[in-house]
């Protein structure tokens, strides 16, 4: 079967992606944005076949190509989310054939290489069989694994047990938390904490957790800040995230102190502060770190 790499096929993926995360300006989850190019674009035979581990042909090609994009500045990737930068919108409009949009992307990856003092030589995806390409794909799709089974598990956690870890995460931090919400009604308030054990300095710290697939919208947002004082700083956390609305109404808020949490943060912070969460709490949310030698990071 003979492989389809070119510039020009290629260029068709890569015009695909980009117009896909501009249409989702807060990103798209690394596996659904292969699938939805997967649907757009009508694939050939071989990128239809896989490889002798079984993995799928297609999505290495689709993955390799990213690197251009990353490199030129065109995309981001966080924590196997992927994200479209202004300067990738602007290469949609101002370089309208995908051919030579890619071989552009190209170009600037080999500036970014010479400049970083890196080997210069062809990127991964002008190879014929990708296969035995750059591992910072393949670690690059552990990753994005890794936050996938993370989301999944945090989105059906019990409600209570998700309330817990986020009590757990703020003893971590060095708070106190005086109160948690038992089961049924409460007000709008899950938990409550201070910096120190009886609360008579700095402000009280009040936390709604909420377990949704969906992103929170602004009037959940305004309702909780109503109910922060002058004193208070409010911490929402929402596995499902945020709307637009919802989050740029929270960051120009002048009075009342607010910070926005999704499963992404909140789990990032998780990881941070690990070792300072009380022993009996980790098994909550149990993380164990893999180190490995990055050969990509080496010069």
């Amino acid at each position: 079967m003979a492989a389809d790499t070119s510039a020009e096929r290629i260029g068709v993926l890569v015009h695909s992606l980009l117009e896909l995360l501009k249409e989702n300006p807060e990103g798209v989850a690394a596996k659904d944005a292969i699938a939805a190019i997967r649907d757009r674009v009508e694939l050939t035979d071989y990128e239809l076949g896989t490889y002798n581990d079984g993995s799928r042909r297609y999505d290495k090609v689709v993955r390799f190509a990213t690197i251009d994009l990353n490199k030129a500045g065109w995309m981001i990737k966080s924590r196997g989310v992927w994200f479209i930068t202004p300067d990738g919108i602007a290469a949609l409009s101002d370089i309208p054939d995908p051919t030579e949009r890619y071989k552009k992307a190209k170009a600037l990856y080999a500036e970014w290489r010479r400049e970083s003092g890196r080997s210069t030589g062809e990127s991964p995806s002008d190879l014929d069989d990708v296969e035995q390409s750059d591992r910072g794909v393949v670690l690059e799709e552990a990753e994005s694994d890794a936050w996938d089974q993370v989301r999944s598990h945090l989105s059906k956690v019990d409600p209570y047990e998700l309330q817990d870890i986020v009590a757990a995460l703020l003893e971590g931090m060095g708070y106190h938390v005086s109160w948690s919400a038992p089961p049924g009604k409460d007000g709008g308030v899950d938990v409550i904490a201070f910096n120190d054990p009886l609360g008579t300095s700095g402000p009280r710290i009040k936390v709604q957790v909420k377990r949704w697939e969906s992103k929170v919208p602004l009037d959940d947002v305004r309702s909780f800040i109503s109910l922060l004082g002058t004193g208070d700083i409010g911490v929402y956390v929402s596995t499902g995230g945020f709307t637009k609305d919802a989050k740029d109404h929270a960051r120009n808020q002048e009075i009342r102190r607010i910070t926005l949490l999704d499963a992404d943060r909140l789990f990032q912070l998780w990881v941070e502060h690990y070792k300072n969460i009380p022993e009996q709490s980790r098994s909550l949310l149990p993380v164990r770190a893999v180190y490995f030698l990055d050969k990509s990071a080496l010069v």
